[in-house]
């Protein structure tokens, strides 16, 4: 049995946001030869993502807004949801095939065809709320695969939000369901200048300042997340793994170093060891700077591997 799985699909380069726009195609690319300078092919099992099913996202989303998001994607061109994100002709099948990824990556660790999973998907999904779409996101991803897990029998779901910015779409959808902990770390005040206070019993939100480097992240992370994972015993863990926690990347100014994100996939994965057979899905949300991206996303996903 493979450890990791890794799922993508080539729809998901074809989602075009046009020129100068930080969330490219490129994105897949750079992780992708990351994973081959770093020799991580041999223990990775690569999987083509197939569409997520309507039945399954009207779980997650409005359907009435499923129907005006696939109304909007015109044949040619662009069209602007928001001053941030755009669609092409591709966008609608490349969102359902990032939102199908981490829903076929959590029946495989369920049915136990590998025990953790990385899905290098595009567009992103944590700002996507149950009635808008922003923030690049259309379809909440990583709500989809909580769903997922839900309908599977699970009892106990935990979030983990990395992403340097606060995922504000799967807060609105996931508050106030005792079944799911969403536990999210993000710079404050940035966009989308939400998550400060705890709106439900469910949420957990530690903001840190920009300038925040490694060893107080980690420090945050343990001292918060740690004990509320431990009281809630996840039986699956997915993770919003956002990279633009890095130093580097030009859209947000949290200080993390490539090795913040090898002991992330540690830390997570020690959590998901302790309470949920290990079991682990993590989707691709931020992350800019190419080269960082690269290195930070081989190292998280190595370390998710054990390798």
């Amino acid at each position: 049995m493979h450890p990791t799985a890794y799922l993508t699909h080539p729809l998901c380069l074809a989602h075009d946001t046009g020129p100068n726009h930080p969330e490219r195609p490129e994105r897949l690319r750079a992780i992708r030869q990351a994973l081959a300078r770093r020799g991580l092919d041999a223990h990775l099992l690569f999987l083509e993502a197939p569409a997520a099913d309507r039945a399954l996202l009207a779980q997650v989303h409005d359907p009435a807004y499923l129907d005006a998001l696939a109304a909007s994607v015109p044949t040619r061109g662009r069209v602007w949801l928001d001053t941030d994100t755009p669609v092409s002709p591709a966008s609608w099948d490349a969102a359902l095939r990032g939102a199908g990824a981490v829903a076929t990556a959590v029946d495989g660790v369920l049915d136990g065809a590998y025990r953790r999973a990385f899905c290098a998907v595009r567009p992103p999904g944590h700002h996507a709320e149950r009635a808008r779409a922003m923030g690049f996101c259309l379809l909440n991803n990583i709500a989809v695969g909580a769903a997922r897990a839900l309908a599977r029998g699970l009892e106990r779901v935990a979030i983990l939000d990395f992403d340097v910015h606060h995922g504000n779409g799967t807060e609105d959808i996931v508050a106030g369901d005792p079944r799911i902990l969403y536990c999210s770390t993000f710079q404050h005040p940035w966009y989308p200048y939400s998550g400060t206070g705890r709106h439900a019993a469910n949420i957990l939100p530690v903001p840190l300042p920009a300038g925040t480097g490694g060893a107080a992240y980690r420090h945050a992370v343990e001292e918060h997340w740690g004990p509320a994972l431990e009281a809630f015993r996840p039986q699956l863990i997915l993770v919003s793994a956002g990279f633009d926690v890095h130093r580097a990347d030009p859209l947000a100014g949290l200080n993390l170093e490539t090795t913040d994100f090898r002991w992330l996939g540690e830390w997570i994965g020690a959590h998901a060891d302790a309470h949920g057979e290990g079991r682990v899905v993590a989707a691709l949300e931020g992350g800019y700077d190419l080269h960082a991206l690269g290195e930070s996303a081989s190292a998280y996903i190595a370390a998710l591997a054990g390798v």
